[in-house]
């Protein structure tokens, strides 16, 4: 049997042409699953996460949304950062094709392209003002909202964020957060190929609180 072909009448064309449009090819389609080397990864919610700059030679301070333009927000006392303000920003360095000779490799990876306390120091004290952050700042962890080890971008201020400490926190204690120990276990399943690097980075950046029963790692 010969297929059936569409053509679009040559009037049609010609008004088209004319109104500056392009003629729409029929019977095709395009792929909603790649990942856009510009956005970066998009999973669950569909939010495309901000691509940084990257590991660097020498960092530089960053500048921070301005004093009292960011409000932490609270589930079940568990501080979240601001969407607006910390939304979140990946590595291009760092994909789920590299992950054995990035973050998945011995020997350790993130403490070769840490910002140094330098340059963390003086974006933690702007960023505190930042989100009106009035706490003990030794009990603050200046966080990564997607970790190191999960791909994050070291130093795009979109990914950093003045963390309050957890409720119950023994005041002077030094940093000890819950959401730590998520992103460690996040790690571990990307490493393990059990979860996708985009699918644990679209998780933590959606509400870390959630993110290992939203991947179904929470039992693990």
């Amino acid at each position: 049997m010969r297929s059936a072909r569409h053509t679009v009448p040559p009037i049609l064309l010609t008004s088209l042409l004319l109104a500056g449009c392009s003629p729409v090819s029929l019977g095709t389609s395009t792929s909603s699953g790649t990942q856009s080397p510009v956005t970066g990864a998009s999973a669950g919610s569909g939010r495309a996460i901000a691509v940084g700059a990257g590991p660097q030679k020498h960092y530089t301070v960053q500048k921070q949304p301005a004093a009292g333009s960011c409000h932490y927000r609270y589930l079940k006392g568990e501080p979240l950062e601001d969407p607006a303000c910390t939304p979140g920003a990946i590595s291009p360095a760092v994909t789920q094709a590299n992950l054995a000779s990035t973050i998945c490799r011995k020997g350790g990876y993130t403490s070769g392209i840490r910002p140094s306390t330098y340059v963390t120091g003086k974006e933690k004290k702007l960023n505190a003002a930042s989100y009106g952050f009035t706490g003990r700042m030794g009990d603050a962890e200046y966080d990564h909202l997607i970790s190191l080890q999960l791909g994050g971008d070291p130093n795009d201020y979109r990914n950093l964020w003045v963390e309050p400490a957890d409720p119950g926190h023994k005041k002077g204690s030094g940093v000890n957060n819950a959401k730590d120990p998520v992103e460690t276990k996040l790690h571990t399943a990307v490493c393990k190929g059990t979860v996708t690097l985009a699918a644990a980075q679209q998780a933590i950046v959606t509400d870390w609180t959630t993110a290992l029963s939203t991947l179904h790692l929470a039992s693990t």
